[in-house]
C-alpha cells in the first residue's frame, strides 16, 4: 500500500499473538504519517469483534501508532475531558489491507482526572502461557509499560492537551471538506 495521505481513510486490524484476528476498525481518517508514526481519528467508527459483534465508537478519538514503540494510544474526547486507552501491542505494519498490530492484552487506562490503571494483567498472564510469549517479548512489553507511564506522567505527545486539540481541530477541518 502507498503511504496513506492526510484525509484518507484506512482500516485498522488488531490480531492476537497466535495470528487470529481480534478486532477491526473500518474507517479511520489519517491525519498525519511520517517515517515512524501514524496519527488518525475515529469518530463513530464501525468496529467488528472477532465473534462478529459490531458496534460504533461513541466519541471522537485521536489515535497514535508508532513503528518503534510497543504500544498505541487512543485519546477519547469526552465532555468530561480526555480519557486514554493505551494498548500494549507490537509496532504497527501497514499493507494494502490495513494498519495491523498484535494486541498483547495489557492496557493502561488514564481517566480524565489523571488516574491511571493497568488493566488485563490476568488475561496477559493466561495468554502468555497459552501462546508461549517469549522472554524477549515479555521484557519488551514490560519496558514499554514504563515508557508509556513516563509519557503519561510528563504529558508527552498524545498526553498533552495541546496535542489532542491540534489533531482534533485538524480532523474537523478535513471532515468538513468532504
Amino acid at each position: 500500500m502507498l503511504v496513506p495521505k492526510e484525509g484518507d481513510y484506512i482500516a485498522i486490524q488488531s490480531y492476537k499473538h497466535d495470528g487470529s484476528l481480534h478486532r477491526t476498525w473500518r474507517d479511520t481518517m489519517v491525519l498525519k504519517t511520517s517515517e515512524y508514526e501514524l496519527i488518525g481519528c475515529n469518530d463513530h467508527t464501525l468496529v467488528t469483534e472477532s465473534d462478529g459483534r459490531r458496534w460504533l465508537t461513541r466519541e471522537p478519538a485521536i489515535i497514535y501508532f508508532h513503528k518503534r514503540y510497543w504500544f498505541n494510544i487512543i485519546a477519547m474526547i469526552r465532555e468530561s475531558g480526555v480519557a486514554y486507552y493505551c494498548n500494549l501491542a507490537s509496532p504497527y505494519v501497514l499493507d494494502k489491507e490495513a494498519l495491523k498490530y498484535i494486541d498483547y492484552d495489557l492496557d493502561v487506562k488514564v481517566f480524565a482526572n489523571g488516574e491511571k490503571r493497568l488493566l488485563d494483567v490476568d488475561e496477559y498472564e493466561a495468554h502468555a502461557q497459552q501462546w508461549h510469549y517469549s522472554a524477549e517479548v515479555d521484557h519488551i512489553l514490560k519496558a514499554n509499560v514504563k515508557i508509556l507511564v513516563d509519557w503519561i506522567n510528563n504529558k508527552r505527545g498524545p498526553f498533552s492537551k495541546e496535542y489532542v486539540d491540534i489533531w482534533y481541530n485538524r480532523y474537523l477541518e478535513l471532515s468538513h471538506r468532504q
